[in-house]
């Protein structure tokens, strides 16, 4: 079989079931007879949006064609996106068998990257002991919709903590910045796990929170039919090393117990948010470093809006769905001297703003979306780039202080201008700007209140009313993120309208805060993927792992960094024996 990329489809021929449409427009791309054809499978697709008046579907096709010498006598030719077809080849996993009395590997966390290292480490037969500190996902789903209610928060259980970690509660975007290698191990891995077959081809994959819960809880029980364990409600609070290398493992049950289990192996994937791991891992002597991250609101538009300004007419076309965006510019410091990053992340076409707080009396947003992306609003993180200069220390955590100040700062807030607990500090983009512009912040409150209050109820239909579910509270957002953020969310808003028209309107939502884009620390591991401890030089038999560790941004990346790290674990196994 050959593949051949970039083939046109209209939008009508995309929604048409069967090969006949595609084998045709394979046919008019290779300038050769539609019965020469014998098939034409989809391996990949896209929307070209670039030009509004025409919008179509580009598509890769593997095609056999009936005389397998033509097949040669194109790739001869050497025509451009035509290549030889390669089919997906499972990935190589090395049969290892544990001794008896041999020590079991420790993973510790859930999320994609704990998950995915989890599954390969029990398919090579190392029967894996999996740590998660919060609740298996249907207990997860039960805690998160009761805290969404009004309950109290449960800071073992919540949107950063619990099977599946902080992905779970998310769009499920499984598209990665990064080439690796596993990713199409990945993508197979989670459509085995009950994933949409869809996600093989699409250019921009999601699965989507509602069916994500399902592929989290089947990967689980996957792990455990290959001869792992996993342990809910259970943090590991100590680790204990011998001459520079671990040898045990604290840890703390549903009940409060701690017993310590004896360990060679731990894969650290704790997720971006776990700073008493972050602390830990410092006092025991672990070499960590400040790393950039990123803090700003999620903006919140009508969906429809978004579909006009991406698609133009054809936006109502049943084969195009809810758009998507992605921006990015870069402004200069109102001070002067450097530039900062401002872009959006983690967009969520037909999506909800979630209340993804872990500690008490902090108010921090993220972003979700179901499979089918039928809500009415479309949400986007919008961030600017921060980094160790602006932390305001030396300290290795300095960036967890930070994110910390800035959550307290929205709880309070909000709470000052009449919220509720864990209610969001919201505004209106019109106000923002207009706060910004006289710098009349105190006295702004009460009229972006006003007029965010009358724009909210039952109003046009491009007006778009918050989803955040515990309530927003209408204030100034000045108020509550650092004078050199919003001043780059201000001066960057015009720019980003230029990009994606619609996007500065006065009546979007930015809900504060979003501080958890990525983690504030790095744990520090060296070519062989183990960290080292002290000023011992030698593997430590610890490997950090995923986003928590400074190794990953997203789902897709943090599996790859799972299956990576998995990897490496069998290998030094190997190099041991």
């Amino acid at each position: 079989m050959i593949e051949v990329a970039n083939v046109r489809l209209s939008l009508d021929d995309a929604l048409a079931k069967g090969e006949a449409r595609l084998a045709r427009a394979v046919a008019k791309k290779l300038g050769i007879a539609k019965g020469m054809v014998v098939k034409a499978k989809l391996v990949r697709k896209s929307v070209d949006a670039r030009r509004k008046s025409d919008v179509h579907v580009v598509v890769t096709a593997a095609v056999e064609l009936a005389n397998p010498a033509d097949e040669e006598a194109l790739l001869a030719q050497n025509l451009p996106g035509v290549k030889r077809h390669v089919p997906y080849a499972p990935l190589a996993i090395p049969t290892l068998r544990l001794a008896p009395d041999a020590l079991r590997p420790i993973v510790v966390g859930t999320g994609p990257a704990g998950l995915f290292c989890a599954l390969y480490l029990a398919r090579a037969g190392l029967r894996p002991i999996v740590a998660e500190r919060g609740a298996d996902v249907d207990e997860r789903t039960r805690i998160v919709a009761a805290f969404d209610a009004g309950a109290d928060l449960d800071v073992a259980t919540n949107i950063q903590f619990g099977e599946g970690g902080a992905g779970t509660f998310s769009d499920g975007k499984l598209t990665c910045g990064v080439k690796s290698p596993f990713a199409p191990h990945v993508l197979r891995w989670f459509v085995d796990a009950g994933a949409p077959r869809e996600i093989l081809v699409d250019a921009k994959p999601h699965i989507g929170t509602d069916l994500l819960r399902g592929v989290v809880r089947r990967l689980r029980e996957q792990i455990v039919a290959a001869g792992g364990e996993v342990r809910f409600n259970t943090t590991v609070c100590d680790v204990r090393f011998l001459d520079g290398r671990v040898c045990a493992v604290a840890f703390r049950g549903p009940d409060g117990a701690v017993s310590w289990v004896d360990a060679d192996r731990v894969v650290l994937a704790c997720g971006h948010s776990a700073r008493d791991t972050f602390e830990l891992l410092r006092d025991r002597g672990l070499r960590l470093e400040p790393k950039p991250f990123s803090v700003g609101v999620r903006i919140e538009h009508a969906q429809q809006a978004v579909n006009e300004a991406q698609y133009g007419r054809a936006a109502k076309h049943p084969a195009l769905g809810a758009a998507d965006y992605k921006l990015a510019v870069q402004v200069p410091e109102r001070a002067g001297g450097r530039q900062r990053g401002v872009y959006t992340f983690c967009m969520c076409p037909g999506g909800e703003v979630v209340a993804a707080t872990s500690e008490s009396g902090q108010v921090v947003v993220n972003g979700m979306s179901r499979h089918a992306r039928d809500g009415k609003n479309a949400n986007s993180a919008l961030l600017v780039g921060v980094g160790p200069e602006d932390f305001g220390s030396d300290d290795v955590l300095a960036g967890v202080a930070f994110q910390r100040r800035i959550e307290r700062a929205a709880f309070e807030t909000a709470r000052a201008a009449g919220g509720k607990a864990y209610a969001a500090p919201a505004q209106r983009v019109g106000d923002f700007l207009a706060a910004d512009a006289d710098g009349a912040h105190a006295a702004a409150s009460a009229a972006c209140s006003a007029s965010a209050a009358s724009g909210a109820s039952a109003g046009p239909s491009d007006v778009p009313v918050p989803t955040y579910p515990r309530g927003v509270a209408w204030c100034d957002l000045h108020d509550c993120l650092p004078p050199f953020v919003t001043d780059a969310l201000a001066d960057a808003l015009p720019l980003l309208e230029r990009r994606l028209r619609g996007f500065a309107d006065p009546n979007a939502v930015m809900t504060g805060v979003e501080t958890r884009s990525s983690s504030p620390v790095r744990i520090v591991r060296e070519a062989d993927l183990q960290a080292r401890v002290g000023a011992f030089d030698r593997s430590s038999g610890l490997f950090p792992c995923g986003e928590g560790a400074g190794y990953a941004g997203g789902i897709m990346s943090a599996a790859c960094d799972g299956l990576r790290v998995a990897e490496a674990l069998c290998a030094s196994i190997d190099a041991a024996c």
